[in-house]
């Protein structure tokens, strides 16, 4: 096997991007919250001192949209006055309808032609699992969460008050076929109050965010690079657009597991851009789990309107049995939307906890979980 270095990056929770996944999945969950029946399509621009609400939300949850969109900017940590992107002096612009009667007829289980729940478009999706880790995720994605998180975490505690919201990472790990040796490079990006300075950030990255964050994986070698370009005292939506959607690498593996295009936040369990990849999470982490392979990724395939996918296939890359291990997902596992609703529990509002550090890998998610089995591998 050949020997190689990958990459990922991770955002905070402050990126633009994220400011908008956190805003839509907010009015997600305040619709599940009243309404579990809810359909909701909700994308967010945000940009200077005004945030676009638009999409489709089909709902009897009473929604005070400006309630709920201050709240999640709040949350986040943009509250200062002087800076044209703030939760109290934001301007807001919804422009939200109804879903399409003609993509409700397919999706409800009492219109729809196949008489079950139908996805809510067509697709493809993925799932990927790996047993690099103990949370089943390729390491550079990993370790870059976790850079981010920690950051967030600093921020929030008041220990570093130069800290702002907006901030990115990157980190580099060298391979030898399928084993990860060691980390060779990190990038770290923050937007910091003015009277921070290159040299003092760099030297909280080295000496504090580094070691805590990497673990084992950090060493002095390491070639780091922080604010690379100087200066990052104007950040978040106040200098950069935000759209929801597109972080959909950060949000899954990195770049390691493929990904089918669409998008997570803003969108209801009905769309299986977002329940599906969920799943296949799931059952990939369930064929690592029962030994099957070290390495697997599910991929899915669907036919909008319709329950049953077009396509389901296994990729266990050389690691395993490939064909036990797609015996065990063909026999063990329901693709259809409602099934899989059902099986992970999905019409809760849970969603702004998926938000941000990537969607998969944390505990406490339902499709994060290892389901009792009696599969054995061969």
């Amino acid at each position: 096997m050949s020997r190689f270095t990958f990459t990922s990056e991770s955002v905070s929770e402050g990126h633009p991007d994220k400011v908008c996944d956190y805003i839509s999945d907010s009015v997600l969950d305040a619709c599940l919250t009243e309404d579990p029946t809810s359909r909701v399509a909700c994308e967010t621009l945000c940009k200077s001192d005004t945030v676009v609400l638009a999409g489709e939300i089909t709902t009897n949850a009473k929604l005070d949209f400006d309630r709920i969109v201050r709240q999640a900017v709040k949350e986040i940590g943009y509250t200062d006055t002087t800076e044209p992107f703030c939760d109290t002096t934001l301007k807001l612009i919804p422009i939200i309808t109804q879903q399409s009667s003609q993509i409700s007829q397919g999706v409800t289980a009492t219109t729809s032609q196949s008489g079950d729940q139908g996805a809510g478009d067509q697709g493809i999706m993925f799932g990927y699992a790996t047993d690099e880790s103990a949370e089943m995720m390729p390491l550079p994605i990993l370790l870059a969460h976790k850079l981010m998180r920690l950051m967030a975490d600093d921020r929030k505690s008041g220990r570093y008050n130069w800290l702002r919201p907006d901030s990115k990472s990157q980190v580099s790990l060298t391979y030898d076929g399928n084993t990860p040796t060691g980390v060779t490079a990190v990038v770290v990006s923050t937007q910091h109050s003015p009277d921070a300075n290159q040299k003092g950030i760099t030297e909280y990255v080295r000496e504090e965010l580094g070691p805590r964050a990497l673990g084992d994986w950090w060493h002095k070698d390491i070639t780091l690079f922080v604010n690379p370009t100087g200066d990052f005292s104007h950040g978040g939506p106040s200098a950069d657009a935000g759209v929801t959607g597109r972080k959909i690498i950060v949000d899954s593996y990195g770049g390691w597991g493929r990904h089918g295009g669409g998008a997570f936040s803003g969108k209801d369990p009905s769309k299986v851009d977002r329940s599906s990849a969920y799943f296949c999470r799931y059952v990939a982490k369930q064929v690592v789990a029962n030994g099957f392979a070290k390495k697997a990724e599910i991929q899915v395939g669907y036919a909008i309107g319709m329950a049953k996918p077009v396509s389901v296939k296994v990729d266990t890359f050389g690691t395993g049995d490939e064909r036990a291990a797609e015996e065990f997902v063909m026999n063990a596992f329901d693709f259809r939307p409602r099934a899989i609703i059902e099986t992970l529990d999905l019409l809760r509002p849970i969603y702004r906890s998926t938000t941000n550090y990537g969607h998969f890998g944390r505990p406490g998610l339902p499709w994060e979980t290892i389901a009792k089995t009696a599969a054995v591998a061969k």
